[in-house]
């Protein structure tokens, strides 16, 4: 987990939330957001005129790949926070690219491979601040390619009846402290991985999810920007 998301805002919601530039104008609500795909983040960085940190919504592509990593055949789009501070693939990104991950909700699935269903985990209000951590590298063509990756963390209530990890989200008073730009010693970045773990506590109990038609299994047959995705299961679901 996670495996799936939806961002039903558009870009101008995203930047008025987070009180951010807009780097993303092309954006587009997406309602089945999966690994590789190109995902809206939050993050803080400096101008190259003036070295002074600006906070931008921005494109990344959702699978982590800073430029020591060889190619990988699985997409790296989860990290754990129990070794986020200290795993040599993440832990450069958490000292000193943090980001938020924009999200309204995402997916789950139970049951038997060709029978699973579909389940989608929100929180009361239309948008979750996931915390994540961001790279950049440049590709052979010359231009730069911003990478990402979810944090997770041991799930509770509704999330952990379904699966046993869950995103690591944020209230939004807390992610000020989170897109702090300095970068952390390790003291400094345990502290903050017991930081996302308390504020984290504080939004859990507030997710809650429901069935929804198992069409959203088969990501190359439906419509990512379809709005009905997520709507509660009907009595007769399509089988996808």
């Amino acid at each position: 987990m996670c495996g799936r998301f939806v961002v039903s805002q558009q870009a101008d919601d995203l930047t008025a939330v987070f009180d951010a530039e807009n780097d993303f104008a092309d954006w587009q609500p997406r309602y089945s957001l999966a690994p590789t795909d190109t995902v809206p983040i939050v993050r803080e960085r400096a101008k190259s005129d003036t070295g002074e940190f600006v906070r931008r919504l921005e494109p990344a592509r959702w699978d982590f790949h800073p430029a020591f990593m060889k190619e990988s055949k699985r997409p790296q789009f989860n990290s754990r926070i129990e070794t986020v501070a200290t795993n040599g693939l993440w832990k450069g990104a958490f000292a000193s690219g943090r980001c938020i991950v924009p999200m309204r909700g995402y997916y789950e699935w139970t049951g038997e491979p060709g029978k699973k269903r579909a389940h989608y985990l929100h929180g009361p209000d239309d948008l979750l601040a996931a915390a994540g951590i961001s790279t950049a590298r440049k590709l052979d063509d010359g231009s730069w390619e911003v990478s990402t990756s979810i944090i997770t963390r041991e799930a509770r209530d509704a999330s952990g009846e379904i699966h046993d990890r869950m995103p690591v989200y944020l209230p939004l008073d807390a992610i000020d402290h989170y897109l702090d730009p300095a970068k952390l010693s390790p003291a400094d970045a345990q502290a903050m991985v017991d930081f996302l773990l308390a504020q984290s506590d504080r939004v859990a109990p507030t997710i809650t999810e429901y069935e929804v038609d198992p069409r959203v299994n088969n990501q190359r047959r439906i419509d990512p920007g379809d709005p009905t995705l997520i709507e509660p299961l009907a009595e007769s679901p399509t089988l996808g």
